[in-house]
This record gives structure tokens, sequence and C-alpha cells, in this order.
């Protein structure tokens, strides 16, 4: 239970929380396994949880009412914490949730932490800051989708799924890539084999290097 209580600690949700009440937090809650395509939830289900990543990667996506098609609106890797908005406006889960690769996540039931939030309304401070960066994160994603074109979109996504480094693993299938671009995987394909070609990138499966990295920030601007 000291794990769970001290990445609780570590979340921007918790973080103003005293150990006694994350000690309470991390009892009501489960470590729950996850193999990879396992659905965690899906868009319109009734939420009864929040969840804490500690292993592996998460996407969270939504469909297209008209063809089903998937789009990654985010990805969840240990440390974040998601599911909280539903019990905050007690809608049901706005999107779906899914795991990319063998996962593992410390799911904690809403009704202690809303008692937290009674006991100490304070603790809402940080729920109102976690919100508030997650506005951010999509004004930013709205403004790719209006200033940048596809190739520049998908720049951006493997920049920040490099996270810094030169060699990478691509966490997610094409298919998923092109939904967190926001565009067909065939144009997401020609954009990624545009930047081969240009020698800004190499490939080897789902094994990429980035060579010209001020070429491919360049272009994802």
């Amino acid at each position: 239970m000291t794990d769970h209580i001290e990445r609780l600690a570590r979340t921007s949700f918790f973080a103003d929380a005293s150990p006694e009440m994350l000690a309470r937090i991390a009892d009501a809650g489960h470590e729950r396994p996850l193999v990879r395509g396992d659905v965690l939830f899906n868009e319109g289900d009734p939420p009864d949880a929040l969840y804490l990543v500690t292993s592996g990667r998460i996407a969270i996506a939504m469909s297209s009412p008209v063809d089903r098609r998937e789009s990654v609106v985010a990805l969840m890797e240990p440390g974040d914490l998601f599911g909280d908005m539903g019990m905050l406006d007690e809608g049901p889960r706005s999107a779906l949730a899914r795991a990319l690769e063998p996962s593992s996540v410390f799911e904690v039931p809403f009704e202690p932490v809303r008692t937290l939030f009674n006991e100490d309304p304070r603790l809402l401070w940080n729920v109102a800051r976690l919100l508030a960066t997650r506005l951010r994160v999509m004004d930013e994603v709205l403004a790719d989708s209006v200033f940048l074109d596809v190739t520049g979109r998908t720049a951006k996504r493997l920049l920040e799924l490099a996270n810094g480094s030169d060699d990478f693993q691509l966490p997610v299938t094409q298919e998923e890539l092109a939904g967190m671009v926001g565009a067909s995987r065939e144009r997401v394909n020609k954009a990624i084999a545009s930047f081969i070609k240009l020698g800004w990138l190499e490939q080897h499966d789902r094994n990429y290097r980035i060579v010209q990295r001020d070429r491919l920030e360049l272009r994802a601007r």
C-alpha cells in the first residue's frame, strides 16, 4: 500500500492531501492488471472510479458515430491519473480507455474521494488546476488542427512520442497514430515516408531514430 500512497501523492489531483487521507484512498483501491486491448470503460458508460497508471500505456480515444473510426486524444503513462471527470459532473464517460500494451492501473472508487473533498474542500483547488492544464492541452490540439497540416501534425506527434529521445519505439499502431494525428493512416504513412526520404528519420518496423531533430521540429511548427 505504501507504493500506492507515494504514487497518489505525486499526482496533482492528490498533491495536498495528508498522508492519512492518502492512506484511506489507497486502502479503498485495488490494482488491476490489463493485457493489450483490454478496455477499462467505453464511451457512454456510467462512471464509478478513477484510475492511476502504474505500468504500461493506456489510450484515451473517441470514436466517430458515422464509421466508428477512433481518434486517440491522449496517452496515459505511469503516474498519470484519468477517469475523474465523471466524479465531478456525474456525466457518462466521454471517451473509452484501452490498454495499448500489458499494463496495470490502480482503480479507486469515487465515493472515498468525494468524502475526502467534502472533509477538506481546499483540495478542490488541485482539481481546478488539473482541469486548467487539460484545457490548455486541448487548446493546443485545436490550434494544431487549424494551423498545421497532416505532415506537420505527424512530425509533432512523433516528437511527443519520442519523449526527448532520438531512438524510440512507437508505442501505438499505425492506425492509432493516425487517430492521434487526426488523419487517415495512408496520409500519415505518406508523411513518415517523406521524413525518411529527406533523411530526417529512420525506421525499422516500430523502431524509429530521429536523425535531424531540428528539421522535424521546424516542420512541427
